[in-house]
């Protein structure tokens, strides 16, 4: 547990130092991802997004776990 607390820390660190590097990514603009955009109303559900954070996400997990 403590290990997994500093890895958490330490990338949310490191999000918050290259912050605007991060928002130049096109997540939530991934094709697949639906938007719909009218006057008075705006809907996102990024499911391409959602799709590669869980894979990326995973991918850390079960390396943490080795």
């Amino acid at each position: 547990m403590n290990r997994t607390l500093i890895v958490v820390g330490l990338l949310l660190l490191a999000g918050g130092l290259f912050w605007s590097k991060l928002r130049s990514l096109p997540l939530f603009r991934l094709p697949g991802d639906i938007m719909i955009d009218r006057p008075g109303f705006k809907f996102l559900f990024p499911v391409t997004t959602m799709l590669v954070a869980s894979v990326v996400l995973s991918v850390v997990l079960w390396l943490l776990r080795r």
